[in-house]
């Protein structure tokens, strides 16, 4: 998989002059609803992307700063969650031993575990594992 990171952020992501616009508006203290209102973006588009990318040390938003963290945040390929999360794969492998299928792995995990994001995992996700050998997530690897 080739990685994203020289890709066109237009469409549905932030320019890096509507990020301009955003911090100047915050500056002047403006609501997100009227940055929103002059973009042409849904309010909470801009109210998500000043909680996501403000400069905690400047303690303001910054276009430079926040345009280089939504960047990194699109950057291709990311850890698979299988590779990342010991316990999680750990708990995989041990019921593709006892040769459940990926949905029934998935369903048997959001039982086990209902309170915790971190053990769930899509079907899409364990196939992966099982073909995709290249991101170090296939059992025994």
């Amino acid at each position: 998989m080739r990685p994203r990171r020289g890709r066109d952020l237009k469409g549905r992501y932030l320019s890096f002059s509507e990020r301009e616009e955003i911090a100047l508006a915050s500056a002047r203290r403006e609501s997100t609803r009227c940055m929103a209102r002059r973009l042409g973006r849904s309010p909470s588009t801009v109210s998500r992307e000043l909680r996501r990318n403000a400069d905690r040390r400047c303690d303001g938003y910054r276009a430079t700063t926040a345009h280089a963290l939504a960047y990194e945040r699109a950057s291709r390929p990311k850890p698979a969650k299988l590779a990342i999360n010991e316990a999680l794969r750990a708990k995989v492998e041990e019921d593709l031993h006892r040769r459940y299928s990926p949905e029934q792995i998935a369903e048997r995990l959001r039982l086990e575990f209902p309170d915790d994001p971190q053990m769930r995992v899509s079907t899409e996700t364990i196939y992966q594992s099982l073909y995709v050998q290249s991101r170090g997530s296939a059992p025994g690897a």
